[in-house]
C-alpha cells in the first residue's frame, strides 16, 4: 500500500461570519489549500467534507458548486468532535488502499451559541437534572475534578493550561482570540462548571481548515519539498465496560486511539515534537497529557507546572492556542489541527515555530464516541 503525503493544507481566520454560508466557508479554506500544494480542482479525483450540524444538506456538494463542478466523487462525514479528522482518516485511507492518487479534504462548521451537548430530545426518563449534566462542561468538570481526586490535580493547575494556550494564541494570526490571559483573569473568570471558569472553556466559531492528499507516487513527481507524510491514522470508538454508561468516560477512546497510532507509526510519544490536542476545556488538556503517553498516570499537573507543554519545552502542546483560543468549529477542528502540526514540520510556523520538530501528532476526541489520532513526520 502507498504512502500518503500531504501536499498542500491551509485554514481560515477562525471567527464569526453571520453572513456566510457553510459552502463558502469550506470553498475558501479548499482554495487555500489547492493554492498550498500548487494544484487546482481539476486534479482532484474525490472530495472528503467533514461538517456536523449541517451533514444532511451534501455541504461538499455544494463547496464543488463554488469552485468547480468536476463530477468526482464526494463523501460527506459526522462524527462529533472528531469529523473533520475523520474525513481526513477516510481519505487517507482510499489513497492509502490506491484508489486515488490525489483529493482533497474540507472540514467546516458555523456555530451556534450556547453550550455543547445536554440537549436531549430522546424519549423516555431525561438524564438532565436527574443523574447529572449532559452538557459538556459539566462532562469535563466531573472529569477534572475526578482526577483531582485521585491525583490531587489543583484548580490553579488547570487553568495554567488557558494561561499556556492563550500565550501561543498571541503568535498565531489565525486564532480568534490573540490575548494573554494572566493566571489570576483565568481563575477569577466567570465560573461555568467548576473548575472550568470561561477563559477554559474553548470557544465557539465558524471556521474552516482543508488539506491535499497525495499518493508516494504522486507526491515523487509533483515534488517532496514541502510535503509531509501521514505516519499513522487511528480512529476508535469506546470499548463496552461495566460501568454506568450515563457518565461518559472521556479517557478510554484516546488511550485506545494512541496505542494503535503509535503501534503503527512504530513510534512512542517519546519521539514526537508537538502535539496538537483537544483541548474543548482544560481539563481535557490535563487528562490528555496521560491518556497520549505524554507523562504517566497522575503526573500531569507537575507536566503543567514545569512549563513542559508550552513552546521551548519537553513537548509543546496545542502551539495553535488550541480550542481554547484558536476556536472550535466542530467540524473544521481536526483538518484545523493537521495544518498546525504540519506548519511545524515545514518550518513556517514563524513565531512559534516548534523548532527541529520532525513528528507530530493531531487528536481530537467527540463524545459519544469517537477518537481519531493522526502521526505527522517531516520528509526532507
Amino acid at each position: 500500500m502507498s504512502d500518503v503525503y500531504i501536499l498542500g493544507t491551509d485554514m481560515i481566520k477562525f471567527g464569526r461570519f453571520p453572513d456566510r454560508t457553510v459552502p463558502d466557508l469550506g470553498a475558501e479554506a479548499a482554495l487555500l489549500a489547492l493554492k498550498d500544494a500548487n494544484l487546482g480542482i481539476q486534479d482532484m479525483e474525490a472530495l472528503y467534507c467533514g461538517n456536523l450540524y449541517q451533514a444532511s444538506a451534501m455541504v461538499g456538494q455544494r463547496i464543488l458548486q463554488e469552485i468547480g463542478q468536476t463530477g468526482i466523487p464526494v463523501v460527506n462525514t459526522a462524527n462529533a468532535c472528531a469529523t473533520g479528522a475523520t474525513a481526513f482518516r477516510e481519505a487517507w485511507m482510499a489513497v492509502k488502499a490506491g484508489v486515488y492518487d490525489l483529493v482533497l479534504v474540507v472540514g467546516v462548521e458555523q456555530m451556534g451559541k450556547g453550550l455543547l451537548g445536554g440537549g436531549g430530545g430522546g424519549k423516555g426518563i431525561p438524564r438532565e437534572g436527574l443523574l447529572g449534566s449532559g452538557t459538556m462542561p459539566s462532562v469535563f468538570a466531573e472529569a477534572g475534578m475526578e482526577h483531582a481526586r485521585k491525583y490531587g490535580t489543583t484548580f490553579e493547575q488547570f487553568a495554567k493550561v488557558s494561561v499556556k494556550n492563550h500565550h501561543h494564541s498571541t503568535m498565531n494570526p489565525k486564532a480568534r482570540y490573540q490575548i494573554e490571559t494572566p493566571l489570576e483573569e483565568v481563575m477569577n473568570a466567570e465560573m461555568i462548571s467548576y473548575p472550568n471558569t470561561k477563559l477554559m472553556c474553548s470557544v465557539n466559531v465558524d471556521g474552516s481548515a482543508a488539506a491535499v492528499l497525495a499518493s508516494e507516487k504522486k507526491a515523487r513527481e509533483l515534488g517532496l519539498g514541502r510535503a509531509v507524510r501521514v505516519r499513522s491514522s487511528a480512529l476508535t470508538s469506546d470499548p463496552w465496560q461495566e460501568r454506568d454508561l450515563v457518565m461518559p468516560d472521556v479517557n478510554t477512546c484516546t488511550r485506545k486511539a494512541a496505542k494503535t497510532a503509535y503501534e503503527m507509526a512504530g513510534v512512542g510519544p517519546e519521539d514526537i515534537d508537538l502535539v496538537e490536542l483537544h483541548d474543548c476545556f482544560a481539563t481535557a488538556e490535563i487528562l490528555h497529557y496521560e491518556n497520549l503517553g505524554l507523562c504517566g498516570d497522575g503526573e500531569a499537573g507537575k507536566m503543567i507546572d514545569e512549563g513542559q507543554t508550552q513552546l521551548g519545552g519537553r513537548i509543546p502542546v496545542n502551539c495553535s492556542g488550541g480550542l481554547l483560543s484558536k476556536g472550535h468549529p466542530l467540524g473544521a477542528t481536526g483538518v484545523a489541527n493537521i495544518y498546525e502540526v504540519a506548519t511545524h514540520l515545514r518550518g513556517e510556523a514563524e513565531k512559534r515555530q516548534v523548532e527541529g520538530a520532525k513528528l507530530g501528532l493531531t487528536h481530537v476526541i467527540g463524545l459519544g464516541s469517537a477518537c481519531a489520532i493522526h502521526v505527522l513526520e517531516k520528509v526532507s
